[in-house]
């Protein structure tokens, strides 16, 4: 990669001049960044849809409460008619880009059909859609201070609420959100 930055397992937070809709305000997961470009989720915008909704849409038995109350997410404005979970352990699924010893992100539907049985991986985020970057083009992005970056912590993804995430993420940086949207413009 020579010298060039790899952020797989990184979060990106939209600064607040973000002015792309699909982006204003999100929290993205790198879960792949090479030369050939970038694929992301954004992890903090729940859309107007359970588990348990898609689950009837796939034809596959939830049979968990817990999960069939918890939302599915808008992942990224590509392929957002399928869906593409997070989830940790890794485990072994027909179709999984492993972002770490731990966690992959998986196009397949065998992980929901495990998940519905309860044999699924301990963490699921189930997303529509995902992010994706051209070869260069997050660079670019970073280079216009389109974004910030973080290391990620999994346990943000999977164990803080949604609307608690990109606070969450700003704290890993040591910024105060709203004190940021404030400074911006004013240098």
């Amino acid at each position: 990669m020579g010298g060039t930055v790899n952020l797989t397992h990184h979060f990106l937070i939209a600064m607040p001049a973000m002015a792309d809709p699909h982006f204003a305000h999100t929290l993205t997961y790198i879960c792949e960044h090479n030369d050939d470009g970038a694929l992301g989720i954004v992890i903090n915008k729940p859309i107007d849809m359970t588990l348990s909704a898609l689950f009837e849409q796939i034809d596959v038995p939830l049979s968990d409460d817990v999960l069939r109350g918890r939302p599915v997410h808008y992942g990224g404005p590509v392929q957002v008619d399928r869906g593409f979970v997070l989830h940790r352990p890794l485990g072994n699924w027909q179709s999984t880009l492993a972002i770490s010893d731990d966690l992959g992100l998986t196009t397949s539907k065998d992980v929901l059909e495990a998940v519905g049985r309860g044999d699924g991986p301990k963490d699921v985020f189930v997303s529509l859609g995902y992010a994706g970057w051209s070869a260069g083009q997050l660079e670019s992005e970073l280079a216009q201070n389109a974004w910030l970056t973080v290391e990620a912590d999994a346990d943000l993804v999977f164990g803080v609420p949604a609307e608690e995430r990109l606070p969450a993420a700003m704290r890993l940086l040591g910024i105060d959100f709203s004190r940021l949207s404030e400074d911006v413009g004013h240098a």
